[in-house]
């Protein structure tokens, strides 16, 4: 395969900046200590799915986009995957797929036209971006201006460079682009219960047997003023009985909170590290995903399981992940030693 591998210049080029488009990885762990939140994809689920399909690392760089999201140009060809949300990709104006590999040839432009299904969507590229990491993690801390592009969104006219430098021209000839005949398949829980569970929180039993009910039977609505700190819920206020106080202590991606107000919030990967409110919950890694994709104006249901059940599911998870990732990998090295 050394025939792909050239000493060329590459990057991406943002021709439109999105609403809010971002270099993010898997997180940025240890840190909590010192303050420094963890930040990261929303959807580590469905970010990893995009580098597996494209060779990477499962923890590699990728490009979360809200919509209406950002226009790229890519001056040289690249493989790249979509994962996550569908906001409707087009390649210089024809359509491709999410979850399914495709090399774009150079001065080829990617942009993304409507909002078809969930919240955000990850770009991944082959080989990464050629970016500094900050305390081991690429991901941008948007709070301590650091990570990423000097700790800020992804604006118009930037350039990310790539890390490997390629050349597609036998495969793509004067094709503009050319979808891989291999897809992810996303599924990995044959239950499709839309339910987001969680483990019992420590101050569950404050809210008063009334409220206990209502958090498990009514659904709750995003509102607008949710962003990747936290979702704020709104639905029937919630009532604690207890007097007491509680101290500051450390919080997660999906710890649920009751406000004074009565309100929920869910804290999300740009969380702060400790919080004072009442935690009724933490839900369960495996369904971090599905609240990755949620976006204001959805609805969300609770229910509680146990410490086992969750286990077990993040397991299921990963397995799924590394059976991808080897079907992947094996596919798309077939594929290029065939084509050199």
């Amino acid at each position: 395969m050394s025939g792909l591998f050239q000493s060329v210049k590459m990057s991406l080029k943002i021709l439109k900046a999105g609403i809010l488009d971002s270099i993010q990885d898997l997180g940025r762990f240890s840190y909590q200590h010192l303050g420094i939140n963890p930040t990261g994809v929303m959807d580590a689920y469905a970010a990893s799915i995009a580098n597996i399909l494209v060779g990477n690392k499962l923890n590699e760089a990728v490009i979360e986009m809200h919509f209406p999201a950002s226009v790229f140009l890519f001056d040289q060809p690249a493989i790249i995957a979509l994962s996550g949300a569908d906001f409707n990709a087009t390649v210089n104006g024809e359509s491709i797929p999410v979850y399914q590999p495709v090399i774009v040839n150079k001065s080829t432009v990617l942009q993304f036209h409507s909002l078809k299904n969930n919240a955000r969507c990850y770009l991944a590229i082959s080989g990464g971006f050629q970016i500094n990491k900050w305390l081991h993690s690429y991901s941008t801390n948007l709070k301590a201006e650091a990570g990423g592009l000097a700790g800020r969104k992804i604006k118009k006219d930037d350039e990310i460079g790539l890390k490997v430098k390629t050349d597609y021209k036998k495969i793509l000839s004067s094709d503009d682009f050319k979808i891989l005949s291999w897809k992810a398949n996303v599924i990995w829980n044959n239950n499709d219960s839309h339910e987001i569970l969680m483990i019992r929180g420590n101050e569950f039993d404050w809210l008063n047997s009334v409220s206990q009910k209502e958090f498990l039977s009514q659904s709750f609505f995003i509102t607008g003023n949710s962003d990747r700190m936290g979702y704020q819920l709104k639905g029937n206020a919630l009532q604690i009985n207890s007097k007491d106080e509680l101290v500051s202590t450390a919080v997660s991606f999906g710890t649920v909170q009751v406000l004074p107000d009565g309100q929920l919030i869910i804290l999300m990967a740009d969380h702060q590290t400790t919080g004072g409110y009442p935690r009724m919950g933490t839900v369960i890694t495996a369904h971090h995903s599905r609240l990755g994709q949620l976006k204001p104006a959805d609805t969300i249901r609770f229910g509680f399981t146990d410490q086992k059940t969750a286990e077990d599911l993040i397991i299921k998870q990963h397995q799924h992940l590394l059976q991808l990732q080897n079907a992947c990998t094996f596919r798309l090295q077939q594929f290029l030693y065939e084509n050199n």
